[in-house]
């Protein structure tokens, strides 16, 4: 497939370990709620029927690119990480004001009965697999594209809880009491991710994120477990993957909020860069990654409530910490709808003008 030459492949290049003129700078959730341009296009349509409709996909994909142009050095893909499930068989809301509620959620293990663990991901997500293709056209080559999924930890727990959660007490129920059926879920979820990502390349993504929303929720030992052994898996077997298809390797990010114990082994698995909350004073994760991977984050969305000097003062810290190779700027976390488009174009114009400066 032929797609438009690339002009920015910053990002790539500081995944890649590659020198670069500035840290590059991209943000978690960058495309949606808090930019006015997103309300008209989405209008009173259901969140999933847009995700469903790869030309409202593909402009709400680049609007962030254009209202902030010259400055954002990746587009991700409008999408969500539920469409994992979805595709397994199981229904999915997204209910004003309260988030993904699941309508028949997994409590017992024979509820395991309801999934496809053997599902047509190119029939099934095909949608998803048309508006990357579709995104990666229209960019025309001004940055690269992401694609993404949840990560299997994170994607079981919704399955399981219904929804998001505070004690995770159904998840954890699974994992203490039936972890055999946890470690069967885990893998079926895994292997539907694997083809997931792979096409996504296919239809014409540039580089994956793999969001381990919840895998702070877990202790060092059950993070090995129950986290860590499947998103390795993804970081080799995606590869392998997509040699298969004839197509060369993206690089690929990891984000597993809150496990800052397991920083050292995340750098470990395959991934090419390691995303990280505000949990992590930056120069300490720079000493913990010793250069085996590219570090990307990681400053609290919540800075962007606050003044411009804190913002700067904020920034350049993180910045400073990080160093100006090896480092791709983000927040810890996604936007939230909150927040001021002019706040966020101050954030991300304070990135690029510091990062010049280094």
């Amino acid at each position: 497939m032929s797609f438009p030459k690339l002009k920015n492949d910053r990002i790539l290049r500081a995944a890649r370990g590659e020198q670069v003129d500035r840290p590059p700078v991209w943000m978690m959730r960058q495309a949606g709620r808090y930019l006015p341009e997103y309300h008209i296009v989405k209008g009173d349509k259901d969140f999933f029927e847009v995700c469903h409709n790869p030309e409202i996909v593909c402009k709400l994909t680049i609007q962030p690119i254009d209202h902030y142009d010259g400055i954002i050095d990746a587009a991700i893909i409008f999408n969500d990480i539920l469409v994992i499930p979805q595709a397994m068989g199981m229904e999915v809301e997204m209910v004003d004001n309260v988030g993904p509620q699941f309508v028949s959620p997994l409590r017992k293990p024979a509820d395991l009965q309801k999934l496809n663990f053997h599902c047509d991901v190119t029939e099934a997500l095909g949608w998803a697999f048309k508006a990357i293709t579709l995104t990666r056209h229209r960019l025309e080559g001004r940055v690269p594209l992401l694609g993404f999924c949840g990560g299997p930890w994170t994607l079981l727990c919704y399955m399981i809880e219904g929804g998001g959660s505070k004690i995770f007490r159904f998840a954890k129920e699974w994992i203490f009491r039936w972890p055999e059926y946890a470690h069967k879920l885990l893998q079926g979820i895994t292997d539907v991710s694997v083809e997931f990502l792979a096409l996504q390349v296919k239809a014409g993504a540039q580089m994956l994120q793999v969001f381990e929303s919840w895998g702070g929720q877990l202790g060092p030992d059950e993070f090995d477990e129950f986290s860590l052994q499947y998103l390795h898996q993804i970081a080799n077997r995606v590869p392998e993957r997509l040699a298969q298809l004839g197509l060369e390797r993206v690089p690929m990010i990891v984000f597993s909020k809150g496990s800052w114990y397991a920083l050292d082994k995340l750098c470990d698995i395959g991934f090419d860069v390691v995303s990280l909350d505000w949990l992590y004073p930056p120069e300490e994760a720079v000493k913990v990654a010793r250069g085996r991977v590219t570090l990307q984050g990681n400053l609290d969305p919540c800075v962007l409530y606050g003044s411009d000097e804190i913002i700067t003062k904020k920034v350049t810290k993180m910045m400073n910490g990080f160093g100006k190779q090896r480092y791709i700027i983000n927040l810890g976390h996604g936007t939230h709808p909150f927040m001021d488009p002019e706040k966020v174009g101050f954030f991300l114009k304070e990135c690029k003008r510091i990062g010049q400066q280094q």
